[in-house]
């Protein structure tokens, strides 16, 4: 892999015609910075003006080229003010209307002009009519020649318009030479029978495509060439998680050993037996732990599966080698609950418990800190308040992180700033319940080692769930009366805090002062994620100890809140919900002897999208299933969280439609890692916006 003098990934895009300090400003806020960033810059779709359309034969809702004299342009005054021009071929007539216009414009617009305009057509008050069409004017005498490719629609954003995107595009085109991008895939790597394509062929066609390129195959992402492009730019995202690990990993770690005395006590005090999968999940991680390589394993479980029981076991572990723990959480009510879970387990067997969160002030706050970096607590529980710079850690042994897609790739990452350069690395514990399907699993987590808790504790019920439509309201809450009179709790989930004129949703403080009305021997309270933490926390509180029948909250319970006498879950609006988030949240019932229900309300008339996710969550209570169904159905952005895609802004491949490359990816990742070191930066920086600053976390 030889580089030749000048590489498109050196030759900055301020070299190009028109583009000026602003213009690179702007670039640069979309991770274009060179001449190859830009070219890299592909096309979402394409439009087809190889041909113009007959006046005549246009069609509602069809985009078209056309051409035709102007033969009327006046300011029309309606409801909005708008320049209103007559176009007129010899097959009849179309109006242009402009709601953004000039004087210029108007003035140009002179009757018997030719214009060419491209545009959707829309039936308007005069027929059919197109709404800010792309225009120029024409010499009749001297027709212009059709376009010979279909067009570009490139991704932008303020201030950068199509016809600058395609004018930038074309000059990087220009510059597109043999040998003036590198190559980095080695050559003996095949994909398929028509892999791999010269790159400066594929992005040739890509910005430009012949007039008889196979629209349908480009439009879905599977033409050859996307292909080819998506499999290196989900090696590049693979490559950049394999280099972290492997930085993470140089570092060593404190081997941990297995205290089998304290182990036996502890789980001598639960009162219950682990499973055969946390028996099995719990060896992997004393196994990882033992080694002077840090731990990176991320714990997959169902909900109520008993992952943070094996969680603690390693952090007794770690505690009793003279190690502190950090256990972090995303929300305040699941920190809480972590730390209610540890003192009552850790206190008996000796050890401190430390608390740190945003809403620890002052002298508390600063006593907290005070004992973590005098290591005067062996178990620090928080949330993000962890991560923060203040906070210095006598001997950080091991950091459990739970629900990772709450946090972002970078968070987790940071924790390496906590480690005593003494010691090394922590060992990372990462736990999820929301269950990752494996092709997600191989992009999203590929720095990370994967266990799977794939069996329920015995004694869980499992719980039936209803689908019904929101008319049948007044049955509902009849069910919620007899559950409460019979001593069972019951959450009642709305989708919204306030209310909205756009979705047909009702408000969560409406709602409970309804069911207030309608209930008015129950006891009823509300949660929501804009109260303030004491607030929520009293109200969980009061919940859990059974002074509360009815909850009515947002999704804020969705994660790790456990009230075993909880037996109802309503859910309004469920039909709005991804597959996950519902799953998550009938989780919270379930989780004593007595048989759950879950009512998915749903407001008519329901959507495909809707109908197919309420249906799976009445057939599966397989979180493994769900989430695969999930991916199907929303992609991968939605199903991981925003943040923890932050390394997965992908900008041609597709998760879910290009798994099928994922088990190549993974295979030529680590052999390049191994066999091609020197290309592997050049690709993240290639496809990764800021590659090497990500590099360095």
């Amino acid at each position: 892999m030889s580089r030749p003098n000048s590489t498109l990934d050196q030759v900055n895009v301020r070299e190009l015609k028109g583009v000026g300090p602003k213009m690179a400003d702007k670039l640069a806020g979309l991770g274009i910075h060179t001449v190859q960033d830009l070219l890299f810059h592909l096309p979402l779709r394409y439009q087809d003006r190889t041909r113009i359309t007959p006046i005549g034969a246009l069609q509602p809702g069809i985009d078209a080229v056309i051409e035709g004299e102007v033969r009327a342009a006046d300011i029309a005054f309606g409801r909005r003010r708008s320049l209103v021009c007559r176009l007129q071929d010899h097959t009849g007539t179309v109006t242009l209307r402009f709601f953004h216009f000039s004087a210029a414009q108007k003035e140009n617009l002179t009757n018997g002009v030719t214009l060419r305009c491209f545009g959707e057509a829309r039936r308007g008050a005069s027929g059919l009519e197109m709404y800010h069409p792309e225009y120029h004017a024409v010499d009749p005498l001297n027709p212009e020649p059709n376009e010979q490719s279909l067009t570009p629609i490139y991704p932008s954003s303020e201030g950068l318009s199509q016809q600058g995107w395609r004018k930038l595009a074309l000059q990087a085109l220009t510059m597109l030479q043999p040998n003036t991008l590198i190559e980095w895939l080695p050559q003996s790597f095949n994909i398929g029978d028509t892999l791999p394509i010269s790159l400066e062929h594929a992005l040739q066609y890509l910005h430009s495509p012949p007039i008889d390129a196979p629209v349908e195959l480009l439009r879905e992402g599977k033409h050859a060439y996307q292909q080819q492009l998506a499999f290196e730019e989900l090696l590049a995202h693979n490559l950049s998680l394999l280099k972290l690990r492997n930085q993470t990993l140089k570092h060593g770690a404190p081997p941990i050993a297995k205290n089998s005395d304290l182990n036996q006590r502890f789980l001598h005090q639960l009162g219950f037996d682990f499973t055969r999968a946390q028996q099995r999940v719990a060896a992997e991680i004393d196994r990882d732990m033992s080694s002077a390589k840090p731990m990176l394993r991320l714990v997959q479980g169902d909900v109520g599966s008993g992952k943070t029981v094996v969680a603690a076991l390693a952090a007794l572990n770690a505690a009793a080698s003279g190690y502190q723990v950090a256990i972090m959480a995303p929300t305040e009510i699941l920190a809480e609950q972590h730390l209610a879970n540890f003192t009552r387990w850790m206190t008996p067997l000796g050890l401190d418990i430390g608390w740190l969160s945003g809403k620890v002030k002052g002298k508390q706050r600063q006593q907290q800190l005070k004992a973590i970096a005098e290591h005067s607590v062996d178990i620090i529980v928080g949330t993000h308040a962890l991560f923060q710079q203040e906070v210095v850690f006598a001997r950080l042994g091991l950091a459990v992180i739970d629900e990772q897609h709450r946090f972002g790739v970078h968070q987790r990452l940071a924790l390496k700033e906590k480690a005593n350069q003494d010691i090394g690395q922590p060992h990372q514990l990462i736990m999820t319940a929301t269950p990752i399907p494996r092709t997600l699993a191989m992009s999203a987590y590929a720095d990370l080692d994967t266990s799977v808790i794939d069996e329920l504790p015995p004694g869980r019920t499992p719980i039936s769930t209803v689908v019904i439509d929101n008319n049948r309201r007044s049955q509902i809450i009849d069910r919620v009366r007899n559950a409460c009179v019979e001593g069972r709790q019951t959450y009642w989930v709305c989708t919204l805090i306030e209310e909205s004129d756009t979705l047909e949703a009702q408000a969560a403080e409406d709602t409970c002062e309804q069911l207030k009305l309608a209930l008015p021997d129950i006891k009823v309270a509300l949660i929501h994620g804009r109260m303030k933490p004491s607030e929520k926390e009293s109200i969980m509180a009061a919940f859990k100890a059974n002074q509360i029948d009815l909850l009515v909250a947002t999704t804020v319970i969705e994660v790790g809140v456990d009230v075993p006498n909880a037996s109802l879950m309503i859910i309004e609006n469920a039909e709005r919900l991804g597959l996950s988030q519902l799953h998550q949240l009938r989780g919270r019932v379930g989780r004593g002897p007595t048989a759950s229900h879950c009512v998915l309300m749903y407001q008519a008339p329901l959507g495909k999208l809707g109908k197919q996710r309420l249906q799976i969550m009445r057939q599966s209570s397989d979180g493994f299933v769900i989430a695969e169904k999930d991916l199907e159905l929303r992609g991968p952005g939605e199903l991981l969280g925003t943040r923890q895609t932050g390394l997965m802004q992908l900008r041609i491949a597709n998760l879910e439609r290009d798994s099928h490359l994922l088990e190549a990816v993974n295979i030529l990742a680590r052999q390049m890692i191994n066999d091609h070191p020197v290309a592997v930066n050049p690709l993240i920086q290639r496809w990764i916006a800021d590659g090497e600053q990500y590099a360095q976390v």
